[in-house]
């Protein structure tokens, strides 16, 4: 049984996958639901939200990615950071799948990749999960009823969590697998009903193929200027630093919380959704964030709720603190139509740092951002892993080394002749602690951080008199209206600041360990600029 609305020239059969007993293409999201509670995925939550839970997965598996080991790919990959698979072991993976798959009832979601219609990828998702093509129609952008008339993908995910890998088979390392063929064009997902894998194996689809465009792909959120989309700023960071609360300014428009592209025609965002962590949530610190838990159609993943009332928990996190809800884009209020803006006029690269060094806010030169953006720098605070008793340094290069095909250089050249290009000026934003490390300090005020960055986008803060960092060597602004002067110099905020010396001193000292796997393959401005 066929039901949906699709290309007729482009169903499974005509792309080879036969056998499947039910087959639902394009539904919408009444009619995914319907189908979602008929198969006992979830359950309805208040006001029409969908809530999960995912198993023995509640966040990505990044050690079972695997690239196709190719001629196409022998010289492009980084195998450093990808698993290598042989095709042989590829073509079986598939063969097994698709004989698993026969008799069974899939989903198939066809959706756009980039709201910039140049730059824009095709991609057809095909789903066990019901509750999959929910999320994946929230994470993408949606065609137009008609355009699926037409719609030819250029590449196929197929999503099958019942299917378990044989590694002595299938060249995998477990039963779960997630496998890239960029010849075939195929990604295979095995073994996980995480809904996050159909999202982050798209971004690593698009950050192996847009470099190649000369278009630089970006683990960023995004927003502009009300009335002004030109007027653009990017924000990188990793997870807990802030990248989705502080893009999300009730006066500029959003553009979106997590993957964009830039090329010489602006930034644009990749998706048409967000996929929010929900933990300690509140209506006060992110009301429109709350507010879409019990919008219709939201995807909650892995929370506590009371089973008669299905009222959220947003603080219990026995499940797992990775609790997220997905949602339509246009469920923010201030989020933009179109998905595009300008080249960035500002670069925001965030870090959470736990030692209690860094200021602030410091601007950047172009060799001094291609630095940090390289060493990808956060902290782990005490107790958040087994075996973490004190702060430790993170760093995933270009700010999400798990989604990076290519050599992270790649990513920091293009983004270094962007900022060439463009003039845009950069800033490293601390939201961590300041007056002492993790557990003596306090947690960097959002209110100067928000006074920082508005003086930032605004221009008024390149205007002020700056010093040079005595450990980084970037500047640092003296003063700024709105904010303590003494926040400013972090080693005036330690009561004693001989510790905060040793502190700092250990802190380059990682940084310095940290990028010496990048010494041999960039400019000499850019090790000039690596430490003060």
């Amino acid at each position: 049984m066929t039901v949906g609305r699709v290309n007729p020239n482009f169903r499974l059969e005509d792309q080879g996958i036969t056998g499947v007993e039910n087959v639902h293409y394009n539904l919408l999201e009444p009619a995914i639901i319907e189908a979602a509670l008929r198969l006992g995925e979830g359950a309805l939550g208040q006001g029409g939200a969908f809530m999960v839970e995912t198993g023995k997965f509640t966040g990505r598996s990044p050690k079972d990615k695997h690239v196709v080991l190719s001629a196409s790919t022998k010289e492009t990959i980084w195998w450093d950071n990808n698993a290598p698979m042989e095709p042989e072991a590829f073509d079986r993976l598939y063969e097994d799948m698709l004989a698993h798959m026969q008799d069974r009832e899939y989903f198939v979601q066809d959706m756009f990749v980039g709201s910039d219609p140049i730059h824009r990828l095709d991609v057809r998702l095909v789903t066990e999960l019901a509750w999959h093509s929910l999320f994946i129609r929230h994470m993408f952008r949606r065609p137009e009823r008609e355009e699926l008339d037409t719609f030819q993908a250029e590449y196929t995910v197929i999503n099958c969590p019942s299917f378990k890998a044989d590694p002595e088979r299938h060249g995998c390392r477990s039963e779960t697998v997630i496998a890239m063929n960029f010849d075939r064009k195929l990604i295979l997902v095995a073994s996980t009903e995480y809904a996050g894998e159909n999202k982050k194996s798209i971004f690593s689809l698009m950050n192996y193929l847009l470099p190649e465009k000369g278009v630089m792909p970006m683990h960023c959120s995004a927003n502009h200027a009300k009335g002004n989309p030109v007027d653009s700023a990017i924000f990188f960071g990793l997870s807990g630093t802030g990248k989705t609360t502080l893009s999300a300014d009730p006066d500029r428009i959003l553009l979106g919380d997590d993957e964009h592209g830039w090329s010489d025609r602006g930034i644009f965002n990749f998706e048409g959704g967000c996929y929010a962590k929900t933990i300690h949530l509140s209506p006060e610190a992110e009301p429109e964030i709350y507010a879409t838990t019990s919008k219709f159609g939201t995807v909650i993943e892995n929370m506590v709720y009371d089973a008669e009332t299905r009222d959220l928990d947003f603080e219990d996190d026995s499940l797992t603190a990775n609790m997220r809800c997905a949602y339509p884009l246009h469920y923010i209020s201030n989020a933009s139509e179109t998905g595009v803006g300008g080249s960035p006029k500002n670069i925001i690269m965030l870090t959470c740092d736990a030692f209690g060094v860094l200021p602030p806010i410091a601007r950047l030169t172009p060799a001094q951002a291609m630095y940090h953006f390289l060493s990808g720098f956060t902290s782990k605070m005490a107790g958040t892993e087994r075996g973490v008793t004190e702060a430790q340094p993170t760093f995933s290069t270009c700010f999400g080394a798990p989604f990076m095909p290519r050599r992270p250089e790649v990513y920091g050249n293009l983004l270094r002749e962007k900022i060439a290009q463009h003039g845009a000026t950069c800033w490293l934003v601390n939201t961590g602690w300041t007056g002492g490390a993790y557990g003596t300090g306090s947690r960097m005020p959002i209110k100067a951080t928000r006074a920082l960055l508005t003086a930032a986008l605004d221009g008024s803060l390149g205007e002020v008199e700056f010093r040079k960092d005595a450990n980084f060597g970037f500047d640092v602004p003296v003063s700024v209206p709105g904010v303590a002067e003494v926040l400013l110099d972090p080693r005036r905020t330690w009561d004693d600041p001989e510790s905060y010396d040793r502190q700092a001193t250990k802190l380059v000292d990682m940084f310095a360990g940290n990028f010496e796997q990048y010494l041999p393959f960039i400019d000499d401005d850019v090790k000039a600029a690596a430490i003060g």
